[in-house]
């Protein structure tokens, strides 16, 4: 996924690109005149132009683009000017997907954002929830959500499947926010919605040896995304768990780190290792945050894509070649406490799981018992 936001740099708005390491999306977007690099932030950037904004959506149009709400509201009118002098342009193809620009960007109704709010849905999630349903209302053109037929439904969860080539993931957020507004604002009963949801695919999580860890946190870096990258393998973090996280959080004398308004808003506790309390009085003594324990340049949160930066870039320099994201450390965290033979009931409650099945999942990752056993080829004389 490739985030496009709108930022302030250098009192200039501007259009960022962030989004996790990749070398196919990193030369397109070199291919896009005008962008320049952040070093300081790590990420692309191009001055706030309709211009800008057209070739960044027609370059990046292979890949899934979470746009900002702001963006998408600020050039509604723009897009749809553009698609007028579209027609003139003989040389150029057709754009054959069917959300053209001659469709105008139908916002979402102000009362399914306040409904987010009151319901206390994360940022993330609310972001996500706008951006399917405004994409389901303007790929129908549906000026009144009133009017909404399950057949428009279905035409919108099949252009996603045949068109966009959505993973079920993304079906699957797709249908969620258009139940909300079916179910929290229409009032619609649950048993008799009938859109059928796809089963999501069992892939076993990528996990790391303790050997690659080992290599990865030894990796040059400085001290706090050291700090970072330890407390969320150690822990068992999820990403944003470590970012909401305060200086009141780390519970020195009971070796404790408290997990506050964590997945489905729940507490929790979780292990505080030695090794990385020690870490930790050294990142303070030198650093001396004053709200959040990992804070940005102006005192803000660490931001997530950053984070994920930081992690890419110690793999690499780990020399780690496997598939593994942020999330891997959390993955790796319970694999190496059941392969050391801890019980399965802690590491649920560790990592907050609200059903055993979920953790169990991590019994069919360790190699805890395969080594004693032999495939039937080493018994053969060949």
């Amino acid at each position: 996924m490739i985030e496009i936001l709108l930022k302030k740099i250098d009192d200039k708005n501007c259009l960022i690109c962030e989004f996790e390491y990749d070398k196919r999306i990193i030369e397109l977007v070199k291919s896009i005149p005008g962008r320049k690099w952040h070093p300081k932030n790590k990420y692309w950037y191009f001055e706030d132009t309709p211009r800008n904004y057209r070739e960044i959506k027609k370059v990046l149009a292979n890949y899934h683009l979470q746009i900002s709400p702001e963006i998408l509201e600020k050039y509604d009118s723009d897009m749809l000017k553009s698609s007028v002098s579209q027609k003139t342009n003989t040389n150029k193809k057709k754009n054959k997907n069917p959300f053209t620009r001659k469709k105008r960007r139908v916002p979402v109704p102000k009362e399914y954002i306040h409904k987010l709010e009151t319901v206390r849905y994360s940022k993330s999630t609310i972001d996500t929830y706008i951006y399917y349903f405004s994409d389901f209302l303007t790929y129908c053109q549906i000026e009144n959500s009133d009017t909404m037929t399950d057949e428009q439904v279905k035409s919108y969860l099949l252009y996603l499947i045949h068109d966009k080539k959505a993973s079920q993931s993304t079906q699957n957020q797709a249908v969620n926010a258009i139940k909300f507004y079916l179910e929290k604002i229409k009032g619609e009963d649950r048993k008799y919605y009938w859109i059928d949801r796809p089963s999501k695919e069992k892939k076993l999580p990528v996990v790391l040896s303790e050997e690659e860890v080992v290599r990865m946190l030894k990796t040059p870096m400085n001290l706090k995304h050291r700090c970072m990258l330890t407390l969320i393998y150690s822990a068992g973090l999820r990403v944003g768990e470590m970012i909401d996280m305060k200086i009141s959080d780390i519970d020195g004398d009971r070796m404790l780190i408290h997990v506050k308004g964590a997945k489905g808003k729940k507490d929790r506790t979780t292990l505080l290792s030695e090794k990385t309390l020690l870490l930790l009085r050294e990142y303070y003594k030198k650093y001396k945050p004053k709200r959040w324990l990992f804070e940005g340049q102006g005192g803000e949160k660490y931001s997530a894509s950053s984070l994920r930066k930081v992690f890419h870039r110690a793999k690499k320099n780990a020399g780690i070649k496997k598939d593994a994201t942020l999330h891997t450390l959390r993955h790796s965290f319970a694999t190496h406490l059941l392969e050391r033979g801890t019980n399965l009931r802690y590491i649920q409650n560790l990592l907050g799981h609200s059903s055993s099945k979920t953790t169990e999942i991590y019994t069919h990752i360790t190699s805890k018992g395969m080594n004693e056993i032999k495939s039937p080829l080493d018994n053969l004389e060949i």
